[in-house]
């Protein structure tokens, strides 16, 4: 008999339950925000600033500014003992491993050496992991006092100007419905619209972006109206149709009736329009070329589109284009405010203005290294300095939009904050979806990460960055030191951001906290200058990449360049709101989740083998902070460990006894204890982050399928980095690749076999064939074992169902659409033991006689 299963607890032990430090992906909104614990004032949350509060209100505040957010903290009957627990389970983790040391006894001594190893970068793995979250802070933004202190009398306001990105690689990857209701979400947002600009960065220079963008401009002043005059939630139309039920005749004012109707009527028009871009400009650019020897896409107005051809010719591919900047809708102050033409919404008094919005291509050359979206970002980052040099930058996804229409002066309240606002470099949100399934199969929400470890590091130097739905000071962006390590004199140097006269000039504004209320008139040198800026040559030899802007070379631009931000000295916040603030869509296909994962997995070891290792990088940055971002670049290493723990099942086919450790029932019962102190420390965890045991075990469940298939991938992709200097390739994800109407998660029913799903599969095997197989050899030996004998190979099977229940959502993905009655599993999964089972009893009848077992 062999029973070495125990061993894979010990992977999941001692790394802490399994929990991955970055999955990140997120979770639903509307009434998940509402569970237990989520508000501000849940029973396991107290105020921690009344003090403060008390102080600010007798004397006035410092420098006339208010308090703009509530902090809380975790109730001390809480938090005291979570504390507690996690002091014990590591001194029981230290006696576990000093035990093993000296009961160094192993019927196979390579795996026992092998497994301590194991145990030991488990421990360490844990402890990384841990350590950060030993004073988590809630902090809630104070609406109302921003309201009274920076909304005038007038009508007038005082909020700092925003500028919102918003990036796309492809129209197709990227559906250009996603892509357009984020555009008017963000132009109906409640924010002065003078002081408000958005930028849609399409990488793929395709006219069809650009005109959908020219049809938003047109169905906004029947939009942004609608929303403000009734208080619309959420602001991106689609979900708004489709969420809110229709309003009913008797339940609300007839006004109201009437103009709904309008507007979902001049909506369905409006999707009706962007369907038909692409024929229509195929056709008339069909018509033009008919005309002139030519095979070139034209726009409406009759010239040919400097971007990427229907035709790809040079010059006029994806991948090699010109740099495009064009302005859709003019800063509001041009008088571009357009009155509903289009229908008859009786606006009344509700304001018509419009934000500024713009449409940036940067240039595309073969030449060139395009830095995947940090290099669209930093275009981004230029062309709004030459137009709207905003205060701060708030950047989203195109599958995004905003689902509360407070969120951007929420993250304002952050940044205007008298205690430490001024160092405060950005502020982020918890990333929500709406389409996944209703289980969560394969752990999109992850609440444990946004609601538990983001809220932790809240209570250090702040949250890392995620990469969406985060509003940024410029400044920091710019790799200006804050405030309080501030030199007093920084010079705008071509040498640092390029040589632009006009960019310069911006930066010098931004230094002094200057912004022009009107941006400058578009003449054909601005327009040149503006395109200049995003071409692809215009960072080489400048700090673009490196100390200035979005950071380059890396497959997570996102983390990397929080930790370069974190490490000049700024602090960052994490926004919590009772109604989520925005909200996307998540990969919900097995394929494309795992391939996600790779990348930013493959990301985070490149960060540890570069330049930015949190070891050696950023100077002030904290010590604990330190160790949660060395948490996030070597996580992946630990799949390697739980990879070959997991296969250690295969050990119940040789005939004779092995143990991986020598007394057996005193180490399996060590092993119980410290799972048990991990899921009583889990349990705390849910208690103050406010999930659910649903959100906790998904998140289990998902890490070990990452760890037997996404992160040894990025491991291996690593180790190719390292010899042939080649990066993490760049994938963008498709959210939607089933097209079925009927079916709003058919994507979670389409299985894809990748060759990294391969181990996988071996290890779930491996564990079904162990189990099989220990029946089996009950059936056979079961007159011979004695009652230790049992009861070791009970422990051993024990963790095989482990494992197995741990991979579960992967069994249902193999099953594809037979997944919709997962009661087929559960019938089925016996039978196949039973089979396995009943396979050994024959096999051992037969080759009894020739091999002795």
């Amino acid at each position: 008999m062999a029973s070495p299963a125990p061993a894979a607890a010990a992977a999941y032990a001692a790394n802490g339950g399994l929990t991955d430090p970055l999955l990140v992906s997120a979770n639903g909104h509307g009434a998940d925000a509402k569970r237990a614990g989520h508000g501000a004032r849940g029973k396991y949350w107290v105020a921690s600033d009344k003090a403060e509060r008390r102080a600010a209100k007798e004397s006035g505040g410092e420098d006339g500014r208010p308090l703009l957010f509530r902090r809380y903290k975790v109730k001390g009957a809480l938090l005291h003992p979570y504390r507690l627990l996690i002091i014990v389970r590591l001194i029981a983790v230290l006696l576990f491993f000093a035990w093993r040391i000296r009961h160094n006894k192993s019927d196979i001594m390579w795996f026992w050496t092998m497994s301590i190893v194991g145990d030991v970068w488990f421990g360490f793995s844990w402890l990384l992991n841990q350590l950060p979250k030993f004073n988590p802070v809630k902090t809630i933004p104070d609406l109302a006092a921003l309201r009274r202190h920076f909304d005038l009398a007038d009508g007038t306001s005082r909020l700092p100007g925003i500028d919102v990105f918003v990036t796309t690689a492809d129209p197709i990857d990227e559906p250009i419905l996603y892509t357009m209701n984020c555009v008017l979400s963000i132009l109906a947002v409640d924010y002065p619209v003078d002081r408000l600009a958005c930028y849609l960065s399409d990488d793929s220079g395709a006219l069809v972006l650009y005109e959908a963008l020219v049809e938003v401009g047109k169905f906004a002043p029947l939009w942004v109206p609608f929303c403000r005059k009734y208080c619309v939630e959420p602001r991106a139309p689609e979900s708004y149709f489709d969420m809110v039920a229709p309003p009913q005749a008797g339940r609300a004012s007839q006004e109201f009736l009437n103009d709904y109707r309008r507007v979902q009527m001049e909506y369905d028009e409006f999707k009706v329009r962007l369907d038909k871009l692409p024929d229509a400009i195929r056709k008339r650019s069909d018509m033009y070329n008919s005309m002139r020897t030519a095979k070139a896409t034209w726009m409406a107005n009759g010239t040919q589109w400097p971007g990427t051809w229907i035709d790809p010719t040079e010059n006029h591919r994806k991948g090699h284009h010109a740099p495009i900047a064009k302005v859709v809708l003019d800063h509001p102050s041009q008088g571009h405010s357009q009155p509903n033409a289009e229908g008859d919404l009786s606006i009344g008094a509700t304001d018509e203005h419009l934000p500024m919005l713009v449409y940036v291509s940067r240039e595309k050359n073969p030449s060139y290294d395009h830095n995947k979206k940090a290099g669209a970002l930093n275009a981004q980052l230029r062309a709004s300095a030459l137009l709207t040099n905003a205060q701060l930058i708030i950047n989203f996804d195109c599958d995004h939009y905003i689902n509360n229409s407070q969120a951007l002066r929420s993250a304002v309240c952050f940044m205007l904050d008298q205690r430490d606002g001024d160092n405060t470099a950005f502020v982020q949100f918890p990333q929500r979806f709406d389409n996944v399934d209703p289980t969560d199969r394969y752990g999109n929400h992850n609440r444990v990460f946004f609601d538990g470890t983001m809220l932790a590091l809240n209570g250090l130097q702040g949250p890392s960055y995620l990469g969406t739905g985060c509003m940024f000071r410029r400044l920091a962006l710019y790799g200006i030191d804050p405030p309080h390590c501030r030199a007093e004199n920084v010079p705008a140097e071509a040498s640092r951001f390029g040589n632009s006269t006009l960019f310069l000039e911006s930066v010098s504004k931004a230094l002094k906290q200057e912004r022009s209320t009107t941006p400058p008139s578009l003449d054909d040198t601005f327009v040149a200058e503006l395109e200049r800026v995003v071409t692809c040559s215009f960072d080489k030899g400048t700090d673009w990449g490196k100390g200035v802007g979005y950071i380059y070379d890396i497959a997570t631009e996102d983390i990397v360049t929080g930790f370069r931000i974190h490490g000049q000295g700024w602090r960052s916040m994490y926004c919590t709101m009772e109604h989520d603030a925005f909200c996307g869509i998540a990969p919900i296909n097995l394929t494309e989740r795992l391939h996600q994962i790779v990348r930013w997995s493959g990301g985070s070891l490149e960060m540890f083998f570069s330049h930015n290792n949190p070891l050696v990088g950023g100077q002030r940055l904290r010590l604990l902070q330190r160790v949660s971002y060395l948490n996030m670049t070597i996580y992946p290493v630990t799949s390697i460990f739980i990879m070959i723990y997991s296969l250690s099942p295969v050990m119940w086919l040789i005939p004779d006894e092995v143990y991986i450790q020598r007394p057996f029932t005193r180490y399996v019962l060590y092993l119980l204890v410290i799972i048990v102190m991990i899921h009583m420390i889990g349990w705390l965890e849910i208690k103050w982050a406010g999930i659910t045991w649903l959100d906790y075990w998904r998140n289990e469940q998902f890490f070990m399928i990452g760890s037997t298939s996404a992160y040894p991938a990025a491991v291996l992709h690593m180790a190719v980095n390292l010899l042939t200097k080649k990066g993490i390739h760049f994938r963008v994800t498709s959210k939607q690749t089933t097209a079925d109407t009927n079916d709003k998660y058919a994507d979670l029913y389409d299985f894809r076999w990748v060759p990294m799903l391969i181990p996988t599969m071996v290890v779930l095997i491996c564990n079904v064939g162990a189990i099989g197989v220990a029946l089996g050899k009950t059936v056979v030996y079961i007159g011979a074992w004695t009652a230790a004998k049992k009861m070791h190979a009970a422990m051993g099977l024990l963790f095989n169902l482990w494992i197995m229940f741990l991979l579960y959502p992967f069994a249902l993905a193999i099953m594809g659409r037979w997944a919709k009655r997962p009661i087929i599993l559960v019938v089925l999964l016996p039978v196949i033991l039973v089979l396995v089972a009943l396979l050994y009893v024959g096999l051992h009848i037969l080759l009894s006689g020739v091999i002795p077992f």
